[in-house]
C-alpha cells in the first residue's frame, strides 16, 4: 500500500492536527515493533504489554508514524503521531478504506476444519488467472484480517481471506469489514464447543460470515450439513459434499499417503489430484473449485493449480523414526472430526508391521469432552490399528471404552504428567516396520514424543 499520512488521518478520524506531517508516505502497516518494514505506520495494540510501550522501538526499526490512543497522556513530540480513540478500531477503518480503494473481489472462508487448506486451494485456483492476494499464515482474526487487506498490492483483482472465530459476533464483524462477494463455510465441527455449548450455536456463529455478504453475493457451503442447509434462507448458494444432492460431489476418490485423486460429477472424465493425504481434503478442493467456477476459471486450469498448490501450514507430515519406523505426525491441532478422519485414512495405509496410534487430549470440548473422546473408538479397530497409546487426562474415557476391544498388552494409557513414561513405552514397543500416527491438541506437546522417537531435540 501507499498512502499519505493526511489521508490516513482523515479516514481514521485523528483528533490532532497533523498538517506538518500530512505528506509523509506510509507504505505498510504493522503491529509488531520488532518485525516491520521501513515506511510503516505502527499500530500500538493492547496485549500482554501495552503496544504504546514499543513505539520507540518501532521508530528505531523504520516506522514513519504511529497511532496513539487518546486516553494515553504521554505522547512523543519528535515523531508523527495520529491520536485516535482506539488504535485497533482505527486500524480496521483504515483497512476498510483501502479495500474500497483497491476494490478487488473478496472471497471469505471459514469453517471448523479445513479453512486454511481451503484458503490455499482457492488462492491457487484463482491465482491461475487473476492477480490474487491471500491471508498469510493464519492471520484470520480482527487483527489478522485488516493486516491481510492492508498488505495487498494495488493491482489485486481477488482477495482471499481466511476468517476464524472463537466467540459469537466475531465473524459478523469480520464479514462486515471485508464485505465478501463469495463466502465459504467448509464444515461445522466441534471446535470451540466448550464456549458455544452446541453445534447449533457453532452453526449460527459460522453463518455470521454472510452478514457482510454483498447483495449479489454467493454462499458456498458443505451441503451434507443439515445445520447449514436449514439456515441459508433466501441466500444464493452452491453446495459441495459427498451427497449427490449437492451441486458438486465426487464420483470416485483414491486416497494415498501423500496425495489424493478424485473425479467429479461436473467433469466425469477428468481426474483431479491434490498433494495431500486424506479423502476428507477432497471437500476442501470442491469448495475451491466452486469458487473457481464463480470466477469462470477453466477446469483444466483448476486441475493444474490444485495439483501444485502449497498449503500454508501443513502440520501433517511423514517422518522416519530412529529405528526406521514411519510416523505420521499431526500434533499441532486436534478435534473429534479431524481425529476420526486421520484415523480412518491411517487404518488403510499399507505396512509390513503394525499400525500404532498415539492419541492425546483434544482440548476445548467442555462438558462434551467425555462423549467426544469416547467417539474416537469407532475408528479404532484392533484388526486395523493393532496398538493404541493414549496420553492426557481428557482422553481417559476412551481408554475405558477401548478396554472392551483391545487386549491389555495392546492398550496403554498415560496421564498428562507421564510423558516420559509414554516415550519409554513407545521406544520399547516400536519396531522398524511399524507405522505410527500421532495426533493431539498442541497443548499436549506430542512434538516432544515425535522428537524422542527420532532421537532429536525440540527447538
Amino acid at each position: 500500500m501507499k498512502m499519505q499520512l493526511g489521508e490516513i488521518a482523515r479516514v481514521t478520524g485523528a483528533k490532532n492536527d497533523i498538517e506538518q506531517w500530512a505528506t509523509i508516505e506510509v507504505t505498510n502497516v504493522a503491529f509488531d515493533a520488532r518485525q516491520l518494514n521501513a515506511g510503516a505506520l505502527f499500530v500500538p495494540l493492547a496485549g500482554t504489554r501495552d503496544g504504546h510501550d514499543f513505539v520507540g522501538q518501532a521508530k528505531e526499526n523504520g516506522a514513519v508514524a504511529t497511532f496513539w490512543a487518546a486516553n494515553h497522556d504521554a505522547q512523543l513530540t519528535d515523531f508523527p503521531v495520529l491520536v485516535v480513540t482506539d488504535p485497533l478500531a482505527a486500524y480496521q477503518k483504515l483497512a476498510m478504506h483501502y479495500l474500497q480503494k483497491i476494490n478487488p473481489k473478496v472471497v471469505a472462508i471459514t469453517g471448523s476444519n479445513g479453512k486454511t487448506t481451503t484458503k490455499d486451494m482457492t488462492a491457487a485456483v484463482l491465482g491461475s488467472q487473476y492477480n490474487m492476494h491471500k491471508t498469510q499464515a493464519n492471520f484470520n482474526n480482527e487483527i489478522g484480517v485488516p493486516q491481510t487487506i492492508l498488505s495487498m498490492e494495488a493491482n489485486t483483482e481477488i482477495l482471499v481471506i481466511e476468517m476464524g472465530m472463537d466467540r459469537p459476533g466475531q465473524l459478523k464483524a469480520l464479514s462486515e469489514l471485508a464485505m465478501p462477494d463469495v463466502a465459504v463455510i467448509t464444515m461445522i465441527g466441534e471446535a470451540h464447543i466448550e464456549f458455544f455449548k452446541t453445534r447449533d450455536k457453532i452453526a449460527d456463529a459460522k453463518m455470521e460470515i454472510t452478514d457482510g455478504l454483498k447483495e449479489d453475493g454467493l454462499l458456498i457451503y458443505a451441503g451434507d450439513e443439515p445445520l447449514l442447509t436449514e439456515r441459508v434462507g433466501e441466500l444464493t448458494t452452491e453446495t459441495f459434499g459427498n451427497l449427490t444432492t449437492n451441486d458438486l460431489y465426487p464420483l470416485q476418490v483414491r486416497a494415498g499417503e501423500t496425495e489424493t485423486s478424485f473425479k467429479l460429477n461436473a467433469w466425469p472424465e477428468m481426474t483431479f489430484t491434490i498433494p495431500m493425504m486424506g479423502a476428507y481434503n477432497v471437500n476442501n478442493a470442491l469448495a475451491a473449485i466452486l469458487v473457481g467456477q464463480r470466477f469462470h476459471i477453466k477446469p483444466e486450469l483448476m486441475k493444474k493449480a490444485l495439483a501444485n498448490f502449497e498449503v500454508t501450514s501443513n502440520r501433517t507430515e511423514w517422518l522416519v523414526g530412529q529405528k526406521g519406523e514411519r510416523m505420521l505426525s499431526d500434533v499441532y491441532n486436534s478435534n473429534p472430526t479431524a481425529a476420526k478422519e486421520v484415523l480412518h485414512n491411517f487404518s488403510h495405509f499399507e505396512t509390513d508391521g503394525r499400525r500404532i496410534a498415539v492419541l492425546g487430549d483434544m482440548l476445548e470440548l467442555g462438558t462434551a469432552s467425555k462423549k467426544l473422546h469416547e467417539s474416537l473408538a469407532q475408528e479404532l479397530d484392533p484388526t486395523m490399528i493393532q496398538e493404541v497409546f493414549l496420553f492426557g487426562d481428557e482422553i481417559e474415557p476412551l481408554y475405558v471404552t477401548l478396554k472392551e476391544r483391545y487386549a491389555p498388552e495392546r492398550l496403554h494409557y498415560f496421564n498428562r504428567h507421564e510423558q516420559t513414561q509414554l516415550i519409554a513405552g513407545l521406544q520399547a514397543q516400536v519396531q522398524p516396520d511399524d507405522l505410527i500416527v500421532l495426533k493431539a491438541s498442541h497443548g499436549l506437546h506430542l512434538e516432544k514424543v515425535v522428537a524422542a522417537l527420532q532421537d532429536t531435540e525440540v527447538n
